[in-house]
C-alpha cells in the first residue's frame, strides 16, 4: 500500500502536467477551428499564428544554439549573451546605415560579435573555468557594460533593419490563399541549416569531439596534444556569433531596442533548460515549444489575460521540469 501511494506520488507531478498539455490542446483547437476549418472559420487566423510562432522558435533556436554550445557543451556560464545578441543587431544596423548591403552586413557583425566574445573569453573567463559563480558575475557586469554603451551609441529608440530586397515581400504558403513574409520563411529555414550544420561539428569532426573531452576530461585532453584553449576560444567565438547572427535576424523581423538584450537571454535560458544542457535536439524543440506558446497564447486566451500570456513562459518551464527535470534531452545527474 505505502509503495503504491509513493508511485502515484511520485506520477503526481507528470499526470498534471500531460492533463495541462492536453487542455491546453484542446482549447486552441476549439477556437481555432471551433467553426469549422473553412475560410469564414477562424482557420487562417491559425495558420499565421503558427507560422509565428515557427518563425519565432527559428529565431530563438539560432540565438539559443550558440548559448547551448557555450554554456550546455562548454559548462561556461555566460549570462552577456543578450548584449551579444543587440551587439549583433545594432552593428549590422549601423553598416546597413553606412551602406553596406544586408548580407554582407549582416556576416561582419557576426564575426565582429563572434571576436568580441572571444575577447571576453580570453581575457576574463579562460581563468574561471569551472567557477560557475564568478562566470555569471563576469558576464552580468560585461553585460551591464555593453547595454549602457549601446544605448549612448544607438539611443533608445527602437530600430528596425529592412530586409534584403529579395526576401522584403511575401510569398504564398497554399492555404487559405494567404500570403506570409519571405524573411520568416527564411528564418526557419536559416535555423534548419544552423542546427543541421552545428550537429555535424559537434558529432562527427574532431573539433566537436576535442570540445566534449575537453569539457569532460581537461587534463587528460592536453596530456593528448590537443590545445584545449584554442578550441575553446574557437567554440566560444562560434557561440557568440550565432547571439549576433540571431541579432541581426531579430532586429530585421522584431526591432532593436533597451530590454531586447534580457529577452533573449532569458529564452535562451528557458530553451535550453527545457531541452537538456548540450542538447541541439533539445534546443530546437525547447525553441519549438517556446515560440509556439507565446504565439498561440497572445491570441488565444481569453481577451482579459493576454497581457498575462508571458508567465505561461515559466508555466511551460514548471511543467516540463515536473516531467522531465533534466529537459527533454538532458541526462539525469
Amino acid at each position: 500500500m505505502r509503495d503504491a501511494a509513493g508511485a502515484l506520488r511520485r506520477r503526481a507531478p507528470a499526470v498534471f502536467a500531460y492533463a495541462l498539455l492536453a487542455f491546453a490542446i484542446i482549447w486552441v483547437a476549439d477556437k481555432a477551428f471551433g467553426k469549422g476549418f473553412g475560410l469564414s472559420g477562424n482557420g487562417p487566423q491559425f495558420v499565421i499564428v503558427a507560422l509565428n510562432g515557427l518563425s519565432l522558435a527559428a529565431l530563438y533556436f539560432i540565438t539559443a544554439s550558440g548559448f547551448t554550445l557555450v554554456f550546455g557543451l562548454m559548462r561556461v556560464v555566460n549570462m552577456a549573451h543578450g548584449a551579444l545578441y543587440l551587439l549583433g543587431g545594432y552593428l549590422a544596423l549601423d553598416l546597413i546605415q553606412h551602406g553596406w548591403g544586408w548580407w554582407t552586413a549582416a556576416a561582419a557583425a557576426a564575426a565582429l560579435t563572434g571576436l568580441t566574445g572571444l575577447i571576453m573569453q580570453q581575457l576574463l573567463l579562460r581563468w574561471n573555468q569551472g567557477q560557475d559563480l564568478r562566470q555569471a558575475l563576469i558576464t552580468i557586469a560585461v553585460a551591464i557594460i555593453l547595454a549602457d554603451q549601446m544605448i549612448v551609441q544607438f539611443g533608445g529608440t527602437p530600430e528596425t533593419i529592412q530586409p534584403p530586397g529579395g526576401l522584403a515581400g511575401t510569398v504564398e504558403i497554399g492555404l487559405y490563399h494567404l500570403q506570409y513574409p519571405a524573411f520568416r520563411v527564411f528564418i526557419i529555414g536559416a535555423a534548419l541549416a544552423v542546427g543541421a550544420l552545428l550537429w555535424l561539428v559537434i558529432r562527427h569532426t574532431r573539433f566537436g569531439m576535442v570540445i566534449r573531452a575537453g569539457v569532460d576530461d581537461r587534463a587528460m585532453t592536453s596530456a593528448l596534444g590537443v590545445n584545449v584553449q584554442l578550441v575553446f576560444g574557437a567554440a566560444f567565438f562560434l557561440g557568440a556569433a550565432l547571439a549576433g547572427l540571431g541579432g541581426v535576424m531579430g532586429g530585421t523581423v522584431l526591432s532593436l531596442a533597451p530590454g531586447e538584450d534580457d529577452k533573449f537571454l532569458l529564452s535562451s535560458l528557458v530553451v535550453v533548460i527545457i531541452g537538456g544542457l548540450g542538447s541541439l535536439p533539445g534546443a530546437a524543440v525547447g525553441a519549438l515549444a517556446l515560440g509556439l506558446v507565446e504565439q498561440l497564447s497572445a491570441v488565444y486566451l481569453p481577451s482579459q489575460y493576454t497581457n498575462y500570456s508571458i508567465l505561461l513562459t515559466f508555466i511551460l518551464l514548471v511543467v516540463v521540469l515536473a516531467v522531465r527535470p533534466a529537459g527533454f534531452f538532458g541526462r539525469p545527474s
